[in-house]
């Protein structure tokens, strides 16, 4: 067949992801052999692939591909995640975009516009994914509301209820107005923010006196239920006792005392607003206070904001702040620094709120979670500075707020039978519910009509925490063949923003349903920035479309791009040039093979030392590669994994073998040596198919022909054999002679087709084995080892070697020595100037050792340098 000149990118990605579909090459069944599984984080079904996606997803592909090779029955599991509150946003302003308002709706006809809308655009991201070469186990693909997973999150809802570890109540939440939902404590992100400082007069009752009291919010006077003094302050001793009144609303409100005031933080006393304060709250329970809630569920002021009733709390803090200042109930206001807390998902400002929801308590839950990773070490994550991270947040965990108010989402299975707060049960279906009810009022009156099941759906994080387990069935099913054989899973591949919402709460269900961990490796990957290390987005415009880039450089070009700079924990700071230079290897390596494909070979010629000895020392180099490679992988340094099989390609196989066993012009090679370029031009396929997974399966099906069972991704790693080291250590002597012959060439403007002499002073000992080597790549007709220097040759020097060169009649003496007396005087004039840096004291103290290490070899170097000059001109002369 023809071989292309140019690697065309898009038809061979087509061509081979349809080939490895059509062959079935990424399902897996359980059998005899070793699971090794990943299941993907499920990126929103909301969601388009973006750089984040990329990364993550080309690290778990290389990961399988590579177990898949090393004869491992590899299953990467995929699918999407309902996202609950992001998706019931998008669907909110589709359906307000069509002129349609939600709360006009019933339950299931919005749900049923969420799923035409889930049915429309939720494949969209995994399909992207296919482009990138992910070889996911696409008949696996699962989603977060599946028939199958929804009842595992069901059952677990109500295990834990049952086991005492779900209970509901009345407490203060975070509350998103935006997406009008509450969220728990980690999905708060706490910004600092620039705003002002109101001091406002609460005028005393029954007196002019009044009392100065410093809010962020005045807007929440309206919910003031008291005015709290320390018993201990002494400024404040005559208003024990008293009231006081409530600026603009009237509101006439006790002072009360307790110690919990800080006599040293701003006035000395503060407002205590109930409703809509976490320290607030605790305080208005422990002095009986009444609790006025004054937003509603969009932070919009209620009835108990008076004229301000319906506008927006940020709109109503300006106007507030001028009627009081116009009643002269504002003393002054100061620029003021405060962390503000905002939603993760839709950035709004967080409310404080008080309402009734769903707990799960894990105090005790969080037990084995703490033990498998920070004290057995049964889990590991990479790097393992994030142990750090993980062990504060878990050992300052807080109960989970798993109710969110949303239709989107597994509903929650309680089941309300009367009026009461306490008045439900909880069930997996209203029929087991009914039975309950039944039995807890003692009414075997009571039909499915009585019941009314909890509005709120559960976190979305409540259903991906049992990911690995329900994906193989093992909530529903513990003894099922998959979940025997697939569970617990091996890799898992995320970001860090993500440890404790998904990887430790796995970790947390996985002891608790199973008494096992999850996965043995989590591998957290960097963000993406952009080369002002600015994070990628939209809003910025500095995120390139993945799917664009893929257009440009093709997918191994990108995948190679992103992972050389991809360590571990590590962000990568993204430019274009990462994937231009994986496409530059794609085109070398694409040259290489063509080159290979291109010679003539004959069986009638026998093989040169030259190539015999080339194919010993790679050999030796493919090995020893091979072990560094091994090592990188089991530490997870998967960037360190591609550089080396980069290097070794690059440089070893393409700069040096190549050359090395290259026929002569229009000559032919002979069959063993090509038999053998062929067998390591496949080796190399091995080692970065994982990586470039379409441009080695084209190579290696046109090198042979193979049946579907022989296919590249099916075939098998590299054997670690034992190979001579010593041949890698002499072959780097070995390159440092041939380039010294090379630059004499290249400055004495000898053409290489001109052939030259080659004598040599081994004072070193050096092995003579590459000899056949350096008389091919140096063009000699003549290498011979002498007892002293040559007269009238050039020189150059490697370690204590000395190697001459004998002048041929193009070169002119006289200009020859005229040039080497020129560069030594500019030598010695250098090497003036080091050493009198270093006999400079002041220098020398002052100075890091790093730069003395510099300046010394710089003399070393110098010294060395004019040793082979004063050679050369001894020669000539």
């Amino acid at each position: 067949m023809t071989i292309p000149a140019q690697f065309d990118a898009k038809t061979i990605e087509n061509k081979w992801y349809d080939y490895w579909m059509k062959n079935n090459y990424f399902h897996s069944e359980p059998d005899h052999r070793t699971p090794y599984t990943i299941v993907i984080p499920p990126p929103n079904v909301t969601g388009v692939l973006h750089m984040g996606h990329m990364l993550n997803n080309t690290i778990q592909d290389v990961l399988i591909r590579r177990a898949r090779l090393k004869g491992f029955n590899a299953c990467w599991v995929p699918g999407t995640d309902h996202a609950s509150i992001a998706t019931e946003a998008k669907v909110v302003a589709k359906l307000k975009a069509e002129g349609i308002n939600k709360n006009d709706l019933t339950r299931e006809e919005f749900l049923a516009h969420a799923w035409e809308w889930t049915d429309k655009y939720g494949g969209v991201i995994l399909d992207q994914l296919k482009k990138l070469g992910a070889s996911c186990d696409w008949e696996r693909t699962k989603f977060t509301m599946d028939p199958d997973m929804s009842a595992s999150v069901i059952r677990s809802f109500v295990d834990l209820y049952n086991k005492g570890l779900i209970y509901r109540g009345y407490r203060m939440v975070n509350w998103d107005p935006e997406a009008k939902t509450t969220l728990s404590d980690e999905e708060v992100i706490y910004e600092e923010q620039q705003g002002k400082l109101y001091f406002l007069k609460y005028k005393i009752e029954g007196s002019e006196d009044f009392l100065t009291i410093a809010t962020t919010r005045p807007e929440t006077i309206f919910g003031d239920t008291a005015i709290c003094i320390n018993p201990n302050d002494e400024r404040f001793a005559h208003l024990k006792g008293k009231k006081a009144i409530v600026p603009i609303c009237g509101r006439v409100i006790p002072i009360i005392e307790d110690e919990y005031v800080d006599i040293e933080f701003g006035t000395g006393c503060l407002k205590v607003t109930p409703a809509h304060d976490m320290n607030d709250k605790t305080l208005g329970e422990k002095h009986n206070l009444e609790i006025i809630d004054i937003f509603n569920e969009d932070a919009t002021l209620n009835s108990f904001g008076l004229q301000y009733q319906g506008q927006d709390r940020f709109v109503v803090r300006e106007a507030i702040a001028k009627e009081l200042e116009t009643i002269g109930a504002l003393a002054k206001t100061e620029i003021h620094l405060n962390k503000v807390g905002t939603s993760e998902r839709t950035k709004a400002v967080i409310e404080p709120r008080l309402s009734d929801q769903w707990f799960l308590k894990m105090e005790d839950l969080v037990k084995p979670a703490i033990k498998s990773v920070l004290v057995d070490g049964e889990i590991k994550l990479h790097p393992a500075r994030f142990n750090n991270t993980y062990a504060h947040w878990l050992n300052n965990i807080r109960d989970w707020n798993i109710s969110r108010q949303l239709w989107w989402g597994q509903q929650i299975p309680a089941y309300f039978y009367g009026d009461g707060k306490e008045d439900f049960v909880v069930a997996e279906n209203i029929e087991e519910a009914l039975v309950l009810a039944k039995k807890r009022t003692n009414n075997l009156q009571l039909t499915i009509s009585d019941l009314t099941q909890d509005v709120d759906a559960l976190d979305t994080w409540f259903s991906s925490w049992l990911w690995p387990m329900s994906v193989f069935g093992g909530i529903m099913d513990p003894e099922s063949e998959d979940f025997k054989y697939y569970y617990p899973t091996n890799d898992l591949v995320t970001g860090p923003d993500i440890l404790f919402f998904w990887v430790a709460r796995m970790i947390i269900a996985g002891y608790e349903y199973t008494g096992k961990k999850p996965f043995t490796n989590v591998y957290l990957t960097g963000l993406v920035r952009d080369k002002q290390r600015r994070k990628m987005s939209k809003s910025l415009g500095n995120s390139p479309d993945p799917l664009d880039l893929i257009e440009k450089f093709g997918a191994d070009g990108v995948r190679v791009g992103l992972l050389l700079s991809a360590s571990a924990g590590n962000d990568i700071m993204f430019d274009e040039e990462l994937c231009n230079q994986g496409k530059a290897f794609t085109n070398k390596i694409w040259n290489a093979f063509k080159l290979i494909k291109g010679w003539e070979v004959s069986d009638a010629i026998p093989q040169p030392e030259s190539s015999k000895v080339a194919i010993e020392w790679y050999e030796a180099k493919l090995q020893q590669t091979l072990l560094e490679i091994e090592d990188n992988f089991e530490k997870y340094r998967i960037s360190d994994a591609l550089m080396g099989i980069y290097k070794l390609v690059w440089d070893d196989f393409c700069s040096w073998f190549l050359e090395m066993i290259k026929p002569a012009y229009q000559q032919p090679i002979d069959s063993v040596t090509l038999e053998k370029a062929k067998e390591m031009l496949e080796n190399n396929m091995k080692l970065l198919h994982p990586f470039m997974p379409f441009l080695t399966e084209e190579i290696w099906q046109i090198l042979a022909e193979r049946t579907t069972e022989e296919a590249l991704i099916v075939s098998s790693w590299p054997e670690i054999k034992p190979f001579n080291a010593g041949l890698i250590v002499d072959f780097e002597n070995t390159i440092e002679v041939i380039s010294g012959i090379r630059t004499i060439r290249k400055d004495k403007n000898i053409p290489f087709k001109d052939t030259i002499e080659l004598k040599i002073v081994n004072n070193d000992k050096v092995s003579t084995y590459f000899d056949s080597v350096v008389t091919k790549l140096g063009n000699i007709t003549s290498l011979a080892y002498v007892s002293d220097k040559v007269d009238g040759a050039l020189s150059f020097r490697v370690k204590s070697n000395e190697y001459f060169i004998p002048i041929t009649g193009n070169i002119n003496v006289a200009e020859e020595i005229a040039k080497l007396n020129a560069e030594l005087v500019y030598t010695q004039g250098f090497l003036k100037s080091v050493q009198n840096k270093l006999a400079n004291e002041k220098f020398v103290a002052g100075a890091p050792e790093k730069v003395l290490t510099n300046e010394r070899q710089k003399e070393a170097d110098a010294l060395s340098k004019i040793e082979t000059i004063e050679h050369s001109l001894a020669g000539l002369k």
